[in-house]
């Protein structure tokens, strides 16, 4: 009975694991994880003193200030998707960003704040897509110049049905 349930483990991981030499030489790497972060924007929970920043730099100095009280989450967002591929290397991590709502912010934040736009190239060159809502640029009236680093090809027609179509083909969700 043991052997039995031992050669079926074997069998169920051969099949999981996909024949042998599959691969070529020339092919891409094994993807291990093909993962969808879903960027709807940060918390509305900011502290008083990013308000009051915020407000003075808006009112005060009539500085553009679009995505700054999303700033911290914008960050994190950012460095946990660096944290993901050094933990699985980049040639192993399909890491797709979806973009949208507040989400946006993100994009034209990263005009004026040169280490967010650091973190988004450094990204993209590890193959990371960030993928952006028609949706939501229309609602926003947002030209695809106006969002650091966008291309047409960047441009999905809706961020929620992007999601679930990912996840259709095998991609995880993660939102932090």
């Amino acid at each position: 009975m043991r052997t039995v349930a031992t050669l079926v483990s074997a069998m169920v991981l051969a099949a999981w694991a996909g024949p042998a030499g599959a691969a070529s030489a020339t092919a891409e790497p094994e993807v291990s994880q093909k993962v969808v972060y879903h960027n709807n924007g940060g918390s509305a929970d900011i502290s008083i003193f990013i308000k009051a920043e915020i407000f003075f730099r808006r009112l005060v100095l009539g500085e553009d200030v679009t995505g700054l009280a999303n700033a911290p989450y914008f960050n994190g967002l950012l460095d946990n998707i660096r944290n993901h591929i050094n933990a699985m290397g980049k040639d192993h991590v399909r890491i797709a960003v979806v973009d949208h709502s507040a989400g946006v912010d993100l994009l034209e934040l990263a005009n004026n704040d040169k280490a967010i736009a650091g973190k988004l190239d450094a990204l993209r060159g590890d193959g990371v897509r960030f993928l952006i809502c028609e949706n939501t640029l229309r609602g926003r009236h947002i030209s695809l110049g106006q969002l650091y680093g966008a291309k047409p090809e960047d441009v999905v027609p809706s961020g929620v049905a992007e999601i679930a179509k990912l996840e259709q083909v095998g991609y995880v969700y993660i939102h932090p």
